[in-house]
């Protein structure tokens, strides 16, 4: 088979509806719009939420809360994660990203001290949990809070 022979299947294709094209169509002369209006000019319709005119629904409902600009964002990596890495191997920021821990722009990370880990690193990162810290330590390994 080539490309040229290829064709849809069977009924699975409709010919558009050509309105606007004589009385005869069946579609002709207001072309489907009916007789005046918004919506039988051009460019007409309403906007995406508009009502008729009754108080929209987003105007409706009562705001609550806020978004706070200045929220950071901070990546979570845990302990059993770190089993990936080789023995005493420097875990940063670079190696995270580069080992596909984390993803993305964040304004720093917190190792969280869920699994095990039974070798000795080095962790250098902005936050570490207690569990984390003593499971690392443990290991034989240090940590460094930058």
């Amino acid at each position: 088979m080539k490309l040229h022979e290829l064709k849809p299947a069977e009924g699975s294709t409709r010919n558009i509806k050509r309105v606007g094209r004589g009385v005869g169509s069946g579609w002709g002369k207001t072309a489907g719009r009916g007789n005046k209006g918004h919506n039988a000019r051009s460019g007409g319709g309403v906007r995406p939420g508009f009502e008729g005119g009754q108080m929209p629904l987003h105007r409706r409902l009562p705001k609550r809360g806020f978004t706070n600009i200045f929220k950071k964002e901070i990546a979570v990596v845990n302990v059993s994660d770190l089993s990936r890495f080789e023995q005493g191997a420097v875990v940063d920021q670079a190696s995270l990203v580069r080992s596909g821990l984390i993803k993305g722009r964040n304004d720093g990370i917190k190792l969280l001290g869920q699994g095990d880990i039974n070798i000795a690193l080095t962790v250098k990162l902005n936050a570490v949990s207690r569990s984390a810290k003593a499971k690392i330590e443990a290991a034989g390994g240090t940590v460094e809070v930058i």
